[in-house]
């Protein structure tokens, strides 16, 4: 999965565009998927249902159209640094007030200047840790 695939990127940013845009246009809701990953773990409510259609789209998607080549090998990790990864995500989204879904497409895409702020701060996280990991 290192080849670069300019249409097929094109093709599926513009669909996460659009489904973002739709949700927020229909249902008057932000794409935020650790947001909406959280309120499914709460009691149910009205917008539980919409919650867990978009949960289960996010799982079936890629099962249905990539193969199991295509997926990144986990075992080379072990499986506690898996869940430690994680968890520090899950805490980075709660301090950070949300993920790359909703900062960086939603809140971006809003001209927000704390969703600007924050997509700043973790892609220069990203390009660091990565830069980081190349030299060990």
């Amino acid at each position: 999965m290192t080849e670069f695939t300019p249409i097929s990127a094109l093709l599926g940013g513009a669909l996460i565009g659009l489904g973002a845009a739709c949700l927020l246009l229909i249902n008057g809701r932000i794409a935020g998927i650790s947001g909406i990953a959280s309120q499914l773990l709460r009691k149910p409510n009205p917008d539980w249902w919409w919650r867990l259609a978009f949960a289960a789209g996010l799982i079936t998607a890629p099962v249905l159209f990539f193969q199991p080549t295509d997926m990144p090998e986990l075992s080379l990790h072990s499986n506690w640094l898996v869940i430690v990864a994680g968890l520090l995500v899950g805490i980075g989204t709660k301090i950070g007030s949300g993920c790359t879904s909703g900062h960086g497409i939603c809140g971006m895409a809003r001209l927000s200047k704390r969703s600007i702020v924050a997509t700043l701060v973790f892609m220069t996280t990203a390009i660091v840790v990565v830069a980081l990991q190349k030299l060990v």
